[in-house]
Parts: C-alpha cells; structure tokens; sequence
C-alpha cells in the first residue's frame, strides 16, 4: 500500500508539516523492516537465502475501492493490479492449504513472509529516492534538509541498508554534519551502531576526514568512543566486565582509524583539556569498578564449586567401589573396565577442578586496569569456567562407573539414582554455559565490526 501512495503521490516522499512526518524519514526509522533489523539463526540464514521473491509478489498489492458516487451515481472502482481469481479450484485450494501449513510448521512461510517484507522496504525505499532525484531540481534545499533529517535517523536507529542506498543517491549526505557538528561516523559511534560504523573502512579518504572532525565541543570521533554507551545497548550485554570490554572493543576500533599524523596529544584534547583515553577512564570509572565486582564474585562463587569437587575426587581416588565390603571388592575386580574408567574419570576431573580453582583464584588476585577487561580477564574465566564444566563432566562418568559396579542387576535402582543425580548437575551447567559462550564469542569470535563494506559507495 506504501508503494502504491508513494507512486501515485511521489511528493509524500518530501512532505512537512506541523503534524506531518516525511515518509522518508519513517522508513529511516523502521530497522525491523530491514535484514539487519532481523538477525537469523544460521540454519534460517540459509533458508532465508535461498528463498527466491518473484517480481510479482511485490507488485501485486491490490487496492479495491467501491463505493457509489455522489454526483453521477455510477460505481467507481480502482485496482492498482489486475485481479486474482475469485474462485479458485477446490482441490487447488486445499492443496495450498496444507503445504501452507507444512511450511508454516516448519518455520518456512515465516522466513518467506519476513524475505518479503524485506524485498518489498527495498523496493520502496528505492522508489522513493528515485522521486528524490527529479524533487532536487525544483527544491535542494528541501529535499536535502529532509534527507539529511533521515540519514541521522537512521544511524541512530542502526538501520545500514537506508544509509548506503541514501548515501548512493546523494553521495554529499555522508560528508554531513548535524547541529552539533557530529559526523554521521561520529554520531554512529555515539549511538554505538557498528555496522553504520564499519562503513567507513570502504573508503580510505573517509577515514581521514572523519578523524579530523570536531564536534561543538572539541571531541574527536575517538572522543565519542570514549563516551559510555547507551543504557539501551549494554543492557543487551550480560554482566558487567563484559560490558566494559565491549566498551574497550569500540575504542581500539576507533583508535584503529586515526592517522599517524593526528596522533599529537595537543591535537586530541578536547573543550575540557582531556585526551581520549582520559575521557575514556572518566566516564567509564564506575562501570570498571562494577566489572570487577562481577568478575570477583563470579570467580568466587566458581572457587567453591571446583574446591569442593577437587576434595571429593581426591578422596574418592583413594577408594574402591564398595568399600571395605571383601564380595563388592571382587565385584570391583571382575568388573575391570568400568573400574579403570572409574580411575581414569575421577583423576580428569581432579586434575580439570584443579586448574578452575588456580584460574579462578588468578582472577581474585588480578589487578584490574582497563585493558585487563579486553583479554586477560576474559581469557582466565573461560580457561576456569571450561575446566569446571569439564570437571563436572568427568566427575559424573567417575559417578556412574562406580555406580554401575556395585548395583550388578539392579537396573530398576540404578537408572533412577543416575538420573536424580544429574539433576543438579545439569541446572548448574544451564545456567552458566550459556555465559561461557558469550565470553568466549565477545572475546575470540569475529567481533561486531565488520570488513565487508568495501567501495560500497560505488556500487
């Protein structure tokens, strides 16, 4: 419907008013009706790839309206399309219906309809700044004010795709600067949009000029960085000495572009005689000392845990299933292999809860500068949490092993008590896997910047 308005009244594109938003600048805003504004699952990824959108699908949106005319009496009736069958076949119908539903079951129709949504904004989007071309020689000024307006809407709505098309369109947009003499670069790592951001790694001359480019009050781009981000996007972020080291992420990235010949500290203080990294360490003081709180009381809750495992491994290397019971020892003995896997089991899982709790005690012990939060820290709580789930593990197989030798033909006891224990086991291991991973993933895995944008202007 959007489409269809916007072809037959290419002005909404630019219109203002007092109550009156350009449609430009809606769609600058609407990030969901993007693909970046929709992130997949990799197997919905590759599903959502290979859906193909016929061209019909998106031009086919029918608009009917009857109605009878005050003046002539007659009907009048409007289509933007032609019209589809009213009855279609009955086997037809129910054919459809039940692959519709297959589909829909499968999560499919789902992608489809979202890869739909997408193909049908692009379209839009593209109609419109289309229109914004011919509106350039009867009013620039206008037409430029509005799209200035929705470029920084977009940026600070993260929405990547609105910003290259625009920026295609009308190329002098990503040299501009807002009222208070932010970039679109300086205003997307204030906003803490990465991908709006991981533009600038297309154009080399880009990068020079954004590093020259003050705001009103003397901040550079690397300045911005040194800003504590929205409360909105490091609520997204679990714990706190993660936050702080995606804080660090950002400042490294955008120290990474700033020339050698900008590197004079002179040139780096701001209206308040401060360089980056000192406007860095004044807004981030207090979040540095919550990273550290949560890594301390993380690191001590685990200690307990790992110390309490070593002390039962330990004692129970010393042991031989059933006891100073002599029939059970034999037992023990005519059951070598799960013997030795008791063995084997309950030295790993030593050894592993071992390492945790010297990981965990280096973390108590560290000495929290800044940068520590970037890897060291990181680096040590994956090292301690990997070996306490390893551990646990382990501990279990030592568990079960020894289990099994001595409960001989009482299967109905022994499944029952095997799973009951692993109850616990698993509730601890739930809860804090899913921490482990995002570690690892912030710390080791491709990072949130992005290289892929390269001459994205020229295309």
């Amino acid at each position: 419907m959007a489409l269809d308005l916007i072809k037959r009244c290419p002005r909404l594109a630019v219109a203002t008013g007092t109550y009156i938003v350009p449609s430009l600048v809606v769609i600058a805003m609407c990030k969901s009706a993007f693909p970046s504004g929709s992130p997949l699952a990799f197997w919905q990824n590759w599903i959502y790839k290979c859906i193909q959108i016929p061209n019909s699908a998106t031009n086919d949106t029918c608009i009917h309206i009857s109605g009878d005319s005050t003046t002539t009496g007659e009907d009048t009736h409007v289509s933007t399309c032609g019209e589809l069958d009213k009855e279609p076949e009955e086997r037809i119908k129910k054919a459809t219906t039940i692959v519709s539903g297959v589909l829909r079951g499968i999560g499919i129709k789902k992608i489809y309809e979202l890869k739909l949504i997408h193909v049908q904004s692009q379209e839009l989007l593209r109609c419109i700044l289309g229109n914004l071309k011919t509106f350039m020689s009867e009013d620039r000024r206008l037409v430029t004010d509005v799209a200035h307006q929705a470029m920084f809407q977009a940026v600070e709505e993260g929405n990547v795709e609105f910003v290259i098309e625009i920026s295609r369109t009308i190329p002098e947009l990503i040299r501009h600067v807002d009222h208070r003499q932010r970039s679109v670069f300086s205003y997307a790592v204030e906003c803490r949009q990465a991908e709006i951001f991981s533009l600038v790694h297309g154009f080399v001359i880009l990068k020079e000029e954004i590093a020259a480019i003050t705001d009103d009050y003397g901040n550079t781009v690397l300045h911005m960085a040194g800003k504590l981000a929205p409360s909105s996007h490091l609520s997204r972020i679990s714990g706190a000495a993660l936050q702080m080291q995606r804080e660090l992420q950002w400042f490294k990235e955008v120290e990474s572009i700033m020339q050698n010949k900008l590197i004079n500290k002179e040139y780096y203080l701001n209206g308040k005689g401060m360089t980056p990294r000192e406007f860095f360490t004044e807004n981030h003081k207090e979040l540095a000392k919550e990273g550290e709180k949560w890594m301390k009381e993380t690191a001590a809750n685990c200690t307990f845990v790992a110390a309490l495992i070593v002390t039962i491994m330990f004692a129970a290397a010393f042991m031989i299933p059933g006891g100073n019971d002599q029939e059970k020892k034999l037992t023990t003995i005519s059951h070598e292999k799960w013997f030795l896997l008791f063995i084997i089991s309950d030295a790993i899982s030593l050894f592993s809860s071992t390492t945790s709790v010297l990981m965990f005690l280096g973390i108590l012990t560290s000495r929290y500068y800044e940068d520590a939060f970037l890897r060291s820290l990181p680096t040590k709580l994956i090292i301690g949490l990997s070996t306490l789930f390893f551990s646990i593990a382990t501990m279990m197989i030592s568990f079960c092993s020894a289990l099994y030798v001595m409960m001989q033909g009482q299967q109905c006891i022994l499944i029952p008590v095997i799973l009951l224990a692993s109850v616990p086991v698993t509730l601890f291991v739930s809860l804090q896997f899913p921490l482990l991973v995002e570690i690892f993933v912030s710390t080791y895995g491709s990072g949130i910047f992005t290289r892929k944008y390269e001459n994205w202007l020229l295309q």
